[in-house]
């Protein structure tokens, strides 16, 4: 199939393509207008605020909750405890099965891989998928925010990288998200290398944190050595990042597809057997990347043009701390219905 790292569609109407101007109820604001940036910013601030804020307040737990790293008391074992956390030297002493507690770390330092590739300044329904990446990213800013917590990114653009070092503070947390946003476009040709700008969040070693990657991730899966590598030493979340017309292709007749980061064009026709064939491929493609998501060790979150971020992020946070806290996530969109959902995490303040 041709052009699986991005479909250019140059007639969004013919495509069935949302032209409303504004964002829909869910949808993230628009950050390609650089006179509007600070306006959109402010908007998703006050969204991610209103409506995740006080999610995990109260428990000391971060985006990604789960015992600290700490040592702390000993206490007996009851059943459901994590026998990875069993004391044996406290147990052989006293001749009953005993646990180490943990305590919570009061400081997190978050770091953010972000892809802004020339296949996300793509977008069929309402905003681009870049414009997700940075909804994403502010999501995981203010809820990692305050306390002494630190965040940071690597934004590849292009052909090469962007780095932000990890700071406090929500003026910091304006300025990175600004600098995400209005970060230039990739021409066509210009692939971001999504390896490369993993392996900056590996040398040197840096200290135990989380560590955040969002991407469409379509293209080769040769970013799963790397990502499990960081998953060794960092709590890993993996945010996927997708549009209607990266999954199937409208019945729209003749149209061209666009690799837009080999800068390659071809014109078909959207047969019956071709809308088949790129939906089962796209299919396929997902189906590895959730593989190797998982093999990696890490928790996946996938965010859609035509969804609701806001509610994805906020099923994925409740989802996380009832797989800590021994519940049981339900409804739709719970985590354990996604590769990598219930992972423990760390404990932050």
């Amino acid at each position: 199939m041709f052009g699986r790292r991005g479909v250019g569609l140059p007639d969004p109407e013919a495509a069935g393509a949302a032209t409303d101007p504004g964002p829909r109820p869910g949808q993230p604001p628009s950050t390609a207008d650089p006179d509007r940036l600070d306006a959109a910013l402010a908007s998703l601030e006050l969204v991610v605020r209103r409506r995740l804020d006080g999610v995990l307040q109260g428990n000391h737990l971060g985006l990604v909750p789960g015992p600290g790293s700490e040592p702390g008391d000993a206490r007996p074992y009851h059943p459901g405890d994590d026998v990875r956390r069993m004391d044996w030297s406290v147990t052989a002493r006293t001749t009953e099965a005993h646990i180490r507690q943990t305590v919570a770390d009061r400081e997190l330092e978050t770091w953010l891989v972000a892809d802004l590739s020339a296949s996300l300044d793509f977008g069929t329904v309402g905003c681009e998928k870049r414009d997700l990446v940075v909804a994403a990213a502010a999501a995981v800013g203010h809820l990692t925010r305050g306390g002494g917590n630190r965040i940071g990114a690597v934004v590849a653009a292009g052909p090469g990288l962007l780095r932000i070092p990890a700071r406090g503070g929500r003026p910091h947390l304006q300025y990175l998200l600004r600098t995400l946003a209005g970060a230039p476009r990739s021409a066509p040709g210009d692939r971001a290398d999504l390896v490369t700008a993993i392996e900056q969040l590996r040398r040197p070693p840096r200290r135990r944190g989380l560590a955040v990657v969002i991407s469409d991730f379509i293209g080769p899966v040769d970013w799963e050595r790397s990502l499990r590598a960081l998953s060794g030493r960092h709590d890993l979340v993996a945010i996927e990042v997708l549009d209607p017309r990266d999954l199937e292709l409208p019945a729209v007749g003749t149209v061209t597809l666009q690799d837009p980061e080999s800068g390659r064009t071809r014109e078909v026709d959207t047969t019956p057997a071709l809308r088949a064939a790129f939906a089962r491929e796209a299919a396929e493609h997902r189906a590895r990347v959730a593989s190797a998501v998982r093999r990696a060790g890490a928790a996946q979150l996938t965010l859609r043009t035509d969804g609701d971020w806001v509610a994805d992020m906020l099923r994925f946070v409740i989802g996380r701390k009832r797989g800590w806290t021994g519940a049981t996530p339900s409804g739709p969109g719970s985590t354990t219905d996604r590769p990598g959902g219930t992972a423990p995490g760390r404990t932050v303040a």
